[in-house]
């Protein structure tokens, strides 16, 4: 609870901006920013840029200017490209960074307001509690048990005591709050502080790399090696065959741009900067971009319950007092000042008077809120208590101990309240409150109390117990113990209502998804149960299970195992590994700071955006910025999606340009006149390599992607019958072009001629081939043709070109095409087309069947 003292009340709007002004805003120096020029000019830093660049002077020295004015126009065409792909990429990892920066509680106008922390002003009061990171330099004006972790600054790992003493007082920039809570009084922002001088303290998305970038790279070395040396061989063989040396050359030149996959890792980081954008659309914000590979293997979802799986709207349904449980839908509770006072001062909702609203004057954690609004409906009658009183002290709520206690001053008469997990509550109990008399608390009233307390969780309500102490007030480890105990509230927080079929969708694509909450086991049963997450209670473990069996022992109960009861944060990093020993890829949630070892222990660890500390989101390599489990589910999708199109333009770029080297490698060794002029191979690349395949990066889903089971972590690229289809179909586009040369060579075309109908037929084929692309499961009949409207939109941009080339003298002359007649563009559309027609047959039947 706030105190309103006239410094608590922070600063006015009027004031914040007045002071950002004034003094600037809370930010370190941020890194130099990579500049767009930048960005173009690296597009032409690379060898076979080079070595087009010195083809281009090659040409112009011979002569041959419209040669080498195209192809220093397709050089710079192919560069803009590139830039666009890459600055897009940026811009969009930079938007992911903004919103990833860290936020902090300021006292503004009397209310506490989540700000961005750049905002922070000096004067600004912060609210500060176990696992926030401290977002500027000041003093501290509150303190409850607090610790702070001060290492990066010290180098010692061990936790400083503070105080509102001087000495003890200080707060610094980027140091965690270990436990307790605590107001700071700002005094220095930005790099006026004792960590300005570390930028990389600010909360960044890591920019880590891809390890499916890292193996394509090694790759994309293997290819350039393979198609140089074919290229070398068809350079040669023409030249030893009395062909010109610069038109073979060129020719070469020309080949290797056309063959090599340059392209094929900046595709990967332009289709995962994509995903991230989706996803960020569907509210999961992506940390690390390695995390999105491994999204789509995700075998095991572990996640919280209350907020994640639940609405978080909590409202006390059954109050156990007296000897009874009351049914508040049905009948009236009667009168109880001491649960009163207990639920009130032992809770750490705060207050805001000045709104005529009673919702609207509460807010904090919804349980927090429940339990005030069980005895209050309004400010008239809520003031009078909450100003009486004044706290004096307090043990926050730790999720290890479950329970929280404070010392209240009241008229003079100090009293300790305390409130938390029943069974917790109950052990330190010697007396009880009943009927307005403290009684001794019987070994029979206990097991009484329980069983009601049972009867509650069964009917998936999360039990809280009230106790307190008016004498032998000491702030020592006897403050929690003999206790009076006062009643239970039973409060319900209705699962979200599309959790349900997020749970069957995670069955269906051979996820597991597995609940994880300090509740009582039952109230965890009964919720786990309505969301279809277990069948029997064979399949809730508790954490007091878990404490009395090994590591190996978990590893084989969790197996069956799908709801994770009374646990703490520490038996979630043991659930984890016990997990990860079975072989399962782990998705695991959490918010508080003891949860950051499991979330970095997780393959995919995942913090709430709302609830959520800083240093959990920190450990976290996913945010979900909604705190809803719907949110992890899309993200697995997305994960899948995103993991299929790399597959999908890596199998088109590959195709299609083992076509490209096959045609002309097939005609060297055949002795024939190369099908294809260098020219042409450059168009080709230019038509066919970069739009289409940038457009299959942002292709939709299968129907059926959420029915697959989850791939294996270490699974290659090329698995599941990739590396087949890339040669299958590589060869086949090589073959048909050649023989579309072949036919029109065989009717008596001319040279010219026959170079336009291979080059047709090898853009058309590779066309056609995107969209064959679209799908590994499912043939070309099956694909709704506008669901990727840039993708057909790619395709009649290359189709326009293509005829551009063909039909426009100025620019026949350049690409040394001729004009074609309907009986030509018939051999051409049965050449590039007959394959794929026949291969999406196959796959028609094979399904249907």
């Amino acid at each position: 609870m706030i105190q309103e003292k006239e410094l608590f009340k922070g600063l006015t709007s009027k004031e914040v901006d007045k002071r950002i002004k004034d003094f600037g805003l809370n930010e370190l120096n941020a890194q130099k920013k990579i500049s767009p020029i930048f960005i173009f000019f690296a597009q032409f830093n690379d060898f076979i840029v080079w070595v087009l660049i010195a083809a281009t002077i090659i040409s112009g020295v011979m002569g041959d200017m419209a040669d080498a004015i195209t192809i220093l126009i397709i050089v710079i065409i192919n560069g803009l490209l590139g830039f666009i792909q890459e600055f897009k990429t940026e811009k969009s990892l930079e938007a992911l960074k903004s919103l990833a920066a860290p936020t902090c509680k300021a006292i503004r106008d009397g209310n506490i307001k989540v700000i961005n922390a750049r905002y922070l002003t000096i004067g600004d009061i912060v609210v500060l509690e176990a696992g926030d990171r401290i977002p500027a330099d000041g003093n501290f004006v509150e303190c409850f048990g607090l610790m702070v972790d001060e290492s990066l600054l010290t180098g010692e790992s061990v936790g400083v005591n503070k105080s509102t003493i001087k000495n003890d007082s200080r707060g610094f920039m980027g140091t965690t709050i270990l436990k307790g809570k605590g107001l700071l009084h700002v005094t220095e922002i930005g790099m006026k502080t004792e960590m300005g001088k570390i930028a990389d303290l600010l909360q960044n998305i890591e920019d880590e790399k891809s390890p499916l970038k890292e193996r394509l790279d090694g790759l994309g070395k293997i290819l350039v090696i393979m198609c140089l040396i074919i290229c070398v061989l068809v350079t040669g063989l023409g030249i030893y065959r009395g062909n010109e040396v610069t038109e073979m050359f060129l020719l070469g030149v020309s080949l290797a741009v056309a063959a090599i996959p340059e392209g094929l890792a900046a595709i990967v980081t332009v289709a995962l900067a994509l995903g991230v954008n989706r996803m960020l659309k569907r509210n999961a914000l992506v940390r690390k971009l390695p995390a999105v590979e491994t999204l789509g293997c995700t075998s095991i979802i572990c996640s919280d319950k209350t907020g994640t799986l639940t609405q978080n709207k909590m409202t006390v349904k059954e109050v156990l007092i007296n000897g009874k449980v009351y049914n508040l839908d049905e009948e009236k509770l009667p009168k109880n000042l001491m649960l009163q006072k207990t639920f009130l001062y032992c809770n750490d909702c705060n207050y805001d008077f000045s709104k005529s609203n009673f919702e609207d004057s509460l807010y904090g954690d919804p349980t927090e809120t429940a339990l005030v609004k069980l005895f209050f409906n309004d400010n008239n009658s809520l003031k009078p208590f909450i100003l009486k009183a004044h706290r004096m002290f307090d043990i926050p709520f730790d999720s290890s101990r479950k329970m929280m206690s404070v010392i209240v001053k009241e008229n003079s008469k100090e009293c300790c309240y305390v409130k938390g997990a029943p069974e917790r509550i109950l052990e330190r109990c010697h007396y009880i409150y009943e009927d307005g008399k403290v009684k001794p608390l019987t070994f029979q009233k206990k097991e009484q109390i329980l069983n009601f307390i049972e009867n509650m969780s069964g009917r998936a309500l999360r039990c809280i117990a009230g106790a307190y102490k008016d004498s032998e007030i000491k702030r020592d480890n006897s403050l929690e113990k003999n206790l009076i105990f006062v009643g239970v509230a039973g409060i319900i927080d209705p699962p979200r209502p599309e959790v349900k079929e997020s749970v069957l969708k995670c069955k269906l694509a051979g996820v597991k998804p597995v609940m994880i909450t300090g509740d009582h086991k039952n109230t965890a049963y009964a919720i786990a149960k309505d969301l279809n997450i277990v069948n029997s209670k064979e399949q809730v473990l508790t954490g007091e299970e878990i404490e009395r069996i090994s590591d190996k022992e978990l590893s084989e109960k969790v197996k069956r195992v799908r709801v994770f009861a009374r646990v703490s944060p520490n038996h979630k990093l043991r659930i984890v590994k016990a997990f990860k020993k079975n072989g399962n890829i782990v998705a695991m949630t959490g918010d508080g700071v003891n949860d950051a070892p499991a979330i970095k222990e997780a393959d995919i660890g995942v913090a709430m955006g709302i609830s959520g500390t800083d240093v959990t989101k920190e450990a976290a390599s996913m945010i979900l910025m909604d705190d809803n489990f719907s949110t992890i589910v899309a993200a697995v999708e997305e994960g899948r999606v995103i993991y299929d199109n790399i597959r999908k333009f890596i199998r088109y770029l590959l195709s299609c340009n083992l076509g490209e080297v096959l045609t002309m490698f097939l005609a060297s060794i055949l002795y024939m006149k190369a099908p294809l002029a260098p020219i042409q191979i450059l168009f080709v690349n230019l038509a066919t390599d970069g739009l289409p395949a940038i457009a299959l990066g942002v292709d939709p889903p299968d129907k059926d992607i959420m029915m697959q089971q989850p791939r294996a972590k270490n699974e290659s690229i090329f698995a599941r019958g990739l590396t087949e289809k890339i040669l299958v179909r590589g060869s086949l586009i090589g073959i048909c072009t050649l023989l579309s040369f072949l036919v029109g060579k065989y009717y008596g075309m001319d040279l010219k001629t026959c170079r336009t109908l291979a080059l047709c037929t090898l853009v058309l084929s590779q066309l056609i081939h995107v969209f064959e692309c679209r799908s590994e499961r499912h043939s070309i009949f099956e694909i709704k043709l506008f669901t990727n409207p840039y993708l057909v939109g790619a395709v009649c941009i290359s189709i326009a070109m293509l005829l551009s080339i063909i039909y426009i003298p100025p620019l026949s002359g350049i690409f040394h095409t001729s004009y074609l007649h309907l009986n030509q563009w018939v051999i051409i559309l049965f050449f590039s087309g007959i394959m794929s027609f026949i291969n999406s047959i196959y796959l028609f039947i094979k399904i249907k069947k």
